[in-house]
Parts: structure tokens; C-alpha cells; sequence
């Protein structure tokens, strides 16, 4: 999400987060925020890929230790 000249951008990005936040609370599943918020183009793809590294790719590793992770512990419940 690249922000605009309104106040439009925090209102998504906020919803965004609580929507991402209910999901996990209500489903007892953790879920990542992995929705890139920038201020230009550059910013985007830097997180994308470039200068900042790859912030999806982060995301989706962290969603794949979660997972690992979440299947030890009920493991050893067992």
C-alpha cells in the first residue's frame, strides 16, 4: 500500500491490521501482517526485493516457522 495525499491510507492500513488481528484472535491461528505500507514507489520496491530485502518472502518464512513451530508444541501435548 503506497500512501496517497489523504488520510485514506491509515484507515486502510488500520483496518487492515485489526482485520489481520481479529482473524488470529478468533480463529486461534496466528496470522502474519505481511501488507507493506510505504510512502512511494522506490519504498515499495525496495521492500519487494531491493534494498530492504524481500518483506513478502520474510513474511511468508515467518508464517512457515509459526506453523513448525505450533506443530512441536502440540506435539508434545500428545
Amino acid at each position: 500500500m503506497i500512501k496517497g495525499e489523504t488520510a485514506h491510507f491509515e484507515y486502510v492500513a488500520g483496518q487492515a491490521a485489526l482485520g489481520i488481528e481479529a482473524v488470529s484472535r478468533e480463529t486461534g491461528v496466528p496470522v502474519l501482517f505481511g501488507l507493506l505500507t510505504t510512502y512511494d514507489e522506490q519504498q515499495a520496491l525496495d521492500r519487494a526485493g531491493g534494498h530492504a530485502g524481500n518483506k513478502g518472502y520474510d513474511a511468508a518464512l515467518g508464517a512457515i516457522e509459526m506453523v513448525n513451530l505450533l506443530r512441536e508444541l502440540r506435539s508434545m501435548e500428545d
